[in-house]
């Protein structure tokens, strides 16, 4: 799937939620097993509980990578379950030279196929050049993320009167395609994710930060929803772990359920 297809998707589902597979092997609910086998057989029960819900799926590769081998392995077998009607993002955030880059594409977009993938910018615009290169694959650019850090860097204001964010939007308005082009921003900053909209207002927002780190779903919708571009709303943390009991996979699904309806709600007011 690709970011142009995800309006009718969303039409469909009257949804646009994104499930985060942020699979903690060491917090895993009961009757799923350990380690990385608990992990899969895990992630094959919320992705089949969840399903009905979401338009998309991120995967945090960095809860795969901790497990080594084995968690690469169940890394390629988590994408195989996912459902190829949903777009699929990689949650790498990726950002070096562009003959490592272009490694990274063929990595995420090729060998993995995945939809999309995070990428870090804070190298320069010829860093996210490769990627686009590739024949195929979206990127979702860190503009405002939703952590406290944001202020350290991300929100400092420069000289031109932008803050940096801003200017990393704006500068990555020059890239092409640019229908492949769409950022990150966090739903714990409303005014910054107000500011990346209208730079962008033709791009995706991936949007961070609902349920476990208190935002607001309402208000992020009205800011930052529009049928040209949509949003992907993630949730990760409220979703996966809603029950730690053997009824996880029924929590999970009640949970994803439950935020669809309220986006269905909200779709019907924009």
């Amino acid at each position: 799937m690709n970011a142009t297809d995800l309006p009718a998707a969303i039409r469909a589902k009257r949804s646009y939620l994104c499930v985060g597979l942020d699979t903690d092997a060491t917090h895993l609910p009961k009757g799923v097993g350990s380690g990385a086998a608990g992990v899969l057989a895990f992630n094959k029960a919320i992705i089949e509980a969840t399903k009905p819900y979401a338009v998309a799926y991120k995967v945090n590769v960095a809860f795969y990578e901790a497990m080594g081998t084995e968690g690469w392995h169940v890394l390629e077998q988590t994408r195989a379950a996912l459902p190829d009607s949903c777009y699929l993002i990689a949650d790498a955030k990726r950002g070096d030279i562009g003959n490592t880059a272009s490694r990274y594409a063929q990595a995420f977009f090729g060998h993995l196929a995945f939809d999309a993938l995070t990428v870090n910018p804070y190298m320069g615009t010829d860093t996210l050049e490769p990627y686009l290169a590739y024949p195929k694959g979206d990127i979702f650019v860190l503009a405002c993320t939703s952590n406290p850090g944001f202020a350290h860097f991300e929100n400092l204001m420069l000289a031109n009167g932008r803050r940096l964010y801003e200017e990393v939007v704006a500068q990555c308005q020059s890239l092409t395609p640019a229908e492949r082009v769409h950022f990150v921003a966090g739903a714990t900053h409303i005014t910054a994710l107000q500011a990346v909209r209208t730079l962008a207002p033709k791009a995706v927002l991936l949007v961070p930060g609902i349920g476990a780190q208190g935002g607001n779903l309402s208000l992020v919708s009205k800011t930052g929803f529009s049928w040209q571009a949509p949003l992907l709303v993630n949730a990760s943390r409220s979703v996966l772990f809603a029950s730690l009991e053997h009824d996880f996979a029924q929590k999970a699904a009640a949970e994803a359920a439950r935020l669809a309806a309220e986006m269905s709600v909200i779709l019907e007011s924009l």
